[in-house]
């Protein structure tokens, strides 16, 4: 029996992607390759890895496509690699479910140990509370759904973890770093502006939650709280 940790690498140039599987195979991972998006998809239903390594410009499907279509079924890990580095870029790959983002060119060390957290991460055991419900909000960890006003949202799963983890701690303030933390590991290689955005999207999506007696509140030069406070009338 295989127990090997599956990696599914997915890289249109041939060289980056026999360095990539040298060096997974060195720290005794299986790699899986990919050089187009749509055989990606087919390799993830074939054979689930336990993550997937992916670059965005990809002939047959791009890596953001790929990244949407997995996350429809799958909460396993995607890391995304690629040439572009710019701020839109990253945001895009987060907000579409991404677990953490590396550009090329890339110390394959780094590469290395940003999978092992990752990996960390998503194996981590689930919290005690697997639920939590406030008035027209429930965020089930079990199966990964939030429902607002009776209505189950599309929300990527990086977005519920932060959402939960706020929610479960009503009215205690967390700066941005500590957030970081507790949410995406002490190893994410990210800055506070994930955080950011990740809150803004949230915010979003929950759009009129104050009439209802919460809110995720923002904290000047400090960080967030999910505040709870009784409603008007």
């Amino acid at each position: 029996m295989n127990d090997k940790t599956r990696v599914l690498v997915v890289d249109d140039d041939k060289n980056i992607l026999q360095l990539i599987k040298l060096y997974l195979e060195k720290e005794g991972f299986e790699v899986v390759e990919a050089q187009r998006g749509d055989d990606c998809l087919r390799l993830f239903e074939a054979q689930p890895p336990q993550i997937v390594l992916l670059d965005i410009m990809l002939p047959g499907m791009d890596g953001w496509q790929v990244c949407r279509e997995i996350r429809k079924t799958s909460n396993i890990p995607i890391v995304m690699i690629t040439a572009k580095d710019e701020t839109f870029d990253k945001v895009l790959g987060l907000e579409l479910g991404a677990d953490d983002y590396i550009t090329k060119p890339f110390d394959p060390k780094e590469l290395i140990a940003r999978t092992k957290a990752v990996l960390r991460r998503s194996q981590q055991v689930a919290p005690p509370e697997k639920s939590v419900q406030y008035p027209n909000l429930n965020i089930n960890m079990s199966n990964y759904t939030v429902t607002y006003r009776g209505v189950e949202l599309e929300v990527p799963p990086k977005e519920i973890e932060l959402l939960f983890f706020l929610a479960t701690h009503p009215g205690k303030v967390f700066t941005r770093d500590q957030l970081l933390e507790h949410v995406w590991g002490y190893d994410y290689y990210g800055d506070s502006r994930t955080v950011d955005v990740h809150v803004k999207r949230i915010r979003e999506k929950l759009d009129g939650s104050d009439e209802y007696g919460w809110q995720i509140k923002t904290v000047w030069g400090v960080g967030y709280k999910f505040d709870v406070h009784t409603q008007n009338g």
